[in-house]
């Protein structure tokens, strides 16, 4: 039984639903049952901006994706796809997440969802984890405003090379799914 209410503007199926922009739904609390595809997740972490639109100029989170994947020698599948969660519940940032256990255990549903979807590799988080503080140190210096990345200084850690283009959404989801499909085992 689908209950539609105006105040809320969800559609409760088994859990919570969002409406994907493919047409399809996306059950917040059985992400395993719901129909999504990497189309859906492209499209998803093109229009979410990082730092909670914080930044100096647009950055999506597929843009990041793109540069993490690009920053590391083995698992580059995985970088691409380790923020794919943000598709479907935004990117939070670190100090509101910490407020929100419940959040972090969906966010994990999710997580786990997309492994299984796209079969992924448990075996990668140690060097995606490296990676993505790489880049976060990299791009905050490029998108933040001044001393945003002092923390990376301060905890030794090298920004990656990379360079933040600012691309547009469609820009960003065409390039994680030509990323996506020269990747895919």
């Amino acid at each position: 039984m689908n209950i539609f209410s105006p105040t809320l503007a969800i559609v409760s199926q088994k859990g919570p639903t969002i409406m994907l922009a493919s047409g399809k739904r996306f059950d917040l609390l059985d992400p395993s049952g719901s129909d999504f595809d990497i189309d859906d997740v492209a499209h998803g972490l093109a229009h979410v901006c990082r730092y909670a639109g914080q930044c100096r100029k647009f950055y999506s989170v597929a843009e990041h994706s793109i540069l993490v994947s690009e920053t590391v020698a083995d698992f580059a599948y995985e970088a691409l796809l380790h923020d794919a969660a943000e598709a479907f519940i935004g990117d939070i940032t670190r100090p509101l997440k910490q407020l929100l256990p419940d959040y972090k255990a969906i966010e994990a549903d999710i997580e786990e969802a997309i492994n299984e979807r796209f079969g992924l590799s448990k075996a990668a988080k140690p060097v995606i984890k490296e990676a993505d503080l790489r880049v976060l140190a990299a791009e905050q210096m490029q998108v933040m405003a001044p001393e945003c990345a002092d923390w990376a200084v301060e905890a030794g850690i090298a920004p990656a090379d990379i360079t933040v283009r600012g691309l547009l959404p469609q820009q960003a989801k065409a390039e994680f799914l030509r990323r996506f499909s020269d990747l895919r085992p």
